[in-house]
């Protein structure tokens, strides 16, 4: 309807000609990570400072909501957008096509929340889940704005505007959330925070990219669109069994307060892997799909991509679990300190489902998203079997079994995913190897310096991340020096 040079010419909806794609890629990684760090930084310590206020109970609570949400949200239509992200020209037709796709899909999805409600509800013994439920159907009437302009953006590259947007929206939801908590919302909290951080999230898209298109239910020629974007939706819907089993089955089995040292302990292990990894992915999949006119070039992306995203996420996985205790302790409060043990458990695991986070993107943006359902279809089976083996250990044995299933997931995975993409499981593992030892070493010197002290947790932890920090980048000078080196460079060149 409106900025007809951005909706009615296909060459408008292309990407930026004249910039190469290196440039673009830099200029995205800058402003995905810069923005990324700062608006999760914003949302960290908002979250921090609820956590401290609210009780497990009111988290166990919103956990149980969360397993309806994750479920409903696979089908939320983002792989639509990924299909005209993907696509090599888009008109206004098929854009038109897929705000009707995305209007029907997520007004659907609302009504079948609030049927499910009652349901949910009674299968956890819970009254309020189904309360928490009606409200949180509203989040699905800004999907449709979010995700067309993500497509939009992304297709252009823009990662500069949408990452502009998301830490508006971002600092509005923290803002929301420590207000509500300080007036005793209690559960409430968590549920209209959401309502602030999405329905801001879904102007600024709009905003950003300054077009407004009538929906239409006419898909007449949209088959190829459907089918993409179907076959991502299948891909996450069977991942639901794989990252939700854990709460379907803890909050049918145990107490919320239990629950909510579960689901606590959960969010502080996956801090890196849920904040920081989905925006390196976006970007992956873009430039993926950029490049896979040449058979080899997303393999040696790929190889890339763990090098360097590991030598980042390694000292935080290992350094988290050998610090557990006064990370606790000093970030939650002693009243949180039931989750230290499941923190530490389930850190270990996380090296194991970065990897396979990563292999998910090259795939999909080479057309092969059958890949990904079929990694998510036999995760759908591993993890939840892994679950109920745990669970008779408590939420604890819930914890450990993330030990197990998810280093087993990873080898099946990539040796379904990696041929595809024409590289080998030992390139793989010779990219990552330096920041895993060099992870590992750390690990040791912190568990036996923390072993000598005996203070209080606000002068133990400091003490600590200085030393994993030293000894983590002095390995690395000594026996990694050209992967420190390249990733200076990184640096250097997105600055």
């Amino acid at each position: 309807m409106h900025d007809a040079a951005v909706t009615n010419s296909p060459e408008s909806l292309a990407t930026r000609p004249a910039e190469s794609l290196h440039a673009q890629v830099r200029s995205a990684v800058f402003w995905r990570t810069g923005t990324q760090i700062l608006g999760q930084a914003i949302a960290w310590l908002s979250t921090f400072v609820v956590i401290r206020l609210l009780d497990p109970a009111d988290y166990g609570l919103f956990a149980m909501t969360q397993v309806v949400l994750f479920l409903l949200n696979m089908l939320n239509g983002y792989g639509l957008a990924n299909a005209v992200i993907q696509k090599a020209e888009v008109t206004r037709r098929d854009l038109r096509q897929l705000m009707g796709m995305l209007v029907l899909l997520n007004l659907s999805l609302a009504l079948v929340q609030l049927l499910l409600a009652p349901v949910a509800a009674a299968y956890y013994r819970q009254p309020v889940v189904a309360d928490l439920l009606h409200v949180q159907a509203l989040l699905y009437l800004t999907t449709p704005f979010s995700a067309f302009g993500y497509a939009l953006l992304a297709r252009q590259m823009r990662f500069d505007a949408q990452s502009k947007v998301n830490l508006a929206s971002a600092a509005l939801g923290a803002l929301a959330a420590i207000g509500g908590a300080s007036l005793g919302w209690g559960v409430w909290t968590l549920v209209y925070a959401p309502l602030v951080l999405f329905g801001t999230r879904a102007v600024g898209m709009t905003i950003a990219t300054r077009t407004l298109v009538m929906p239409s239910f006419d898909f007449r020629g949209a088959g190829a669109m459907a089918r993409f974007g179907g076959l991502v939706a299948a891909s996450q819907l069977l991942g639901f069994l794989q990252f939700q089993a854990d709460v379907l089955i803890a909050g049918r089995l145990f107490a919320p307060e239990a629950v909510g040292f579960y689901t606590t302990g959960l969010f502080l292990a996956q801090l890196f892997n849920n904040k920081f990894l989905p925006a390196l992915n976006e970007i992956s999949f873009s430039a993926y799909a950029r490049i896979k006119s040449d058979p080899l070039a997303p393999g040696r992306a790929l190889v890339r991509s763990v090098r360097l995203i590991m030598i980042v996420a390694m000292p935080f996985y290992f350094g988290l679990a050998v610090t557990a205790e006064p990370v606790v302790a000093l970030v939650l409060g002693p009243k949180w300190l039931g989750a230290a043990a499941l923190v530490q458990l389930i850190a270990l695991a996380m090296p194991a489902m970065t990897v396979q986070m990563l292999l998910q993107p090259a795939s999909d943006a080479i057309g092969r998203p059958g890949i990904a359902a079929g990694n998510s279809a036999i995760g759908a089976v591993i993890v939840p079997i892994a679950f109920l083996v745990g669970a008779q250990w408590g939420v604890t044995g819930i914890a450990a079994s993330w030990l197990v299933a998810y280093p087993l997931l990873l080898l099946i995975c990539a040796r379904r995913t990696l041929p595809v993409l024409g590289v080998t499981g030992m390139k793989v593992v010779r990219a990552a190897a330096p920041a895993v030892i060099a992870a590992c070493a750390m690990a040791l010197i912190v568990t036996l310096a923390d072993s000598a002290l005996a203070a209080p947790a606000a002068f133990r932890l400091p003490l600590l991340i200085a030393l994993g920090a030293a000894s983590y980048a002095g390995w690395l000078a000594v026996f990694a020096r050209s992967t420190v080196v390249e990733l200076m460079a990184l640096v250097r060149r997105t600055g």
